[in-house]
């Protein structure tokens, strides 16, 4: 009787082990996902207001930005917010959030915008991935990608 119900007990904690796992499936985070989730709304503030001081503290200097323009590194992303759109509204939802490994992660999500850069009407919905790396303790964007929605 005490082998069953050891063997029980074993069984319960192996159970509530594996549903821990479950909640952070991938290595998922819930506070580095607050975190990123709240950077990339904040970036889209930044770039509806012009704040390109908020883009030189929270890109990494590698960072790559890929548009259908082409690919742009951390000066022209920077330069660019500055300068060429004028956003009207937007809003961001969806979100998606693996984490690659502890020092990395991975965000998806929608976007819609009402904007005009560069003298062009951009795409109203689009699709969005942006992937965090942590430097020296912050979490900074290494690599964003728009694209236009066809559904």
């Amino acid at each position: 009787m005490k082998k069953i119900f050891l063997m029980m007990m074993i069984a319960i904690a192996a159970s509530a082990a594996a549903v821990a796992q479950t909640k952070t499936a991938n290595g998922a985070n819930s506070s580095v996902e607050s975190r990123i989730v709240a950077l990339e709304k904040q970036s889209w503030e930044a770039w509806k207001n012009k704040d390109t001081a908020f883009f030189q503290t929270t890109l990494a200097e590698d960072a790559l930005s890929v548009h259908g323009d082409g690919v742009e590194n951390k000066s022209q992303i920077v330069k660019g917010i500055g300068s060429d759109c004028d956003v009207k509204s937007y809003s961001v939802d969806n979100f998606k959030f693996v984490m690659l490994n502890q020092n990395a992660a991975l965000l998806t999500y929608t976007g819609m915008q009402d904007a005009v850069c560069k003298g062009q009407a951009i795409p109203t919905s689009v699709r969005a991935s942006s992937v965090y790396a942590k430097h020296g303790g912050k979490w900074l964007n290494v690599f964003y990608m728009e694209t236009p929605m066809t559904k």
